[in-house]
C-alpha cells in the first residue's frame, strides 16, 4: 500500500462508504507495514527477528565462558539500539534480566550457608535457560515476550 492507497482510504471515509472505525482499521494496518518495513533491515547480515533472537541465546554464552553471556547481549544491543526501536527495547528487557538474576544469584548463593540457597540456585538454572529458549523462540516469530521475574532497572 502507497500514499495513495492512504488518500483513497481518507476519500472512501469522507464519502461515507466506510465507517470511521473500517478508516481506523485499515490506516493502523498500512502505518503498521510501512514501519515494519523500515524497521526490518538486515542487523549484521540477519533479519531483526534473527537478531533478536540471537542477542537473547547469547545469554547462553555465560555457561561456556562466565561473563561472555553478559557481553556478547549488551555489545549487540549497543552496537544497533540507536538503528532500530525493536532492538533497544528488547536489549533493555534483557540487561533488566540479567540484572535481576544476579541479584538472586548472590541473595541464593548467601542463603547456601544455611542450605535453602542451593534448591534456590538449581532452581534459578532451570528457569534462565528455559525463558532464554521461551525468549529467542517468540523473538525469531515476531513477538515481544519479557521476561518474567524482571525487576524493571532501565525503562
Amino acid at each position: 500500500m502507497n500514499y495513495d492507497d492512504l488518500k483513497n482510504l481518507d476519500e472512501l471515509r469522507r464519502t461515507g462508504v466506510i465507517s470511521e472505525e473500517e478508516y481506523q482499521r485499515e490506516k493502523e494496518k498500512f502505518f503498521n507495514r510501512a514501519e515494519n518495513s523500515f524497521f526490518s533491515k538486515p542487523l549484521l547480515g540477519l533479519t531483526e527477528n534473527s537478531y533478536i533472537a540471537l542477542m537473547h541465546i547469547s545469554l547462553l554464552a555465560g555457561f561456556i565462558l562466565p561473563g561472555l553471556g553478559l557481553a556478547i547481549p549488551v555489545t549487540m544491543w549497543l552496537l544497533n539500539k540507536d538503528n532500530n526501536p525493536k532492538v533497544d527495547s528488547v536489549g533493555r528487557h534483557i540487561v533488566n534480566f540479567m540484572i535481576s538474576m544476579l541479584i538472586y544469584l548472590a541473595v541464593s548463593g548467601i542463603l547456601s550457608c544455611i542450605l535453602i540457597g542451593v534448591p534456590m540456585l538449581i532452581s534459578l538454572s532451570i528457569l534462565y535457560v528455559v525463558f532464554v529458549i521461551i525468549a529467542a523462540i517468540k523473538a525469531n516469530s515476531g513477538e515481544s515476550w519479557k521476561y518474567p521475574l524482571t525487576i524493571d532497572f532501565l525503562k
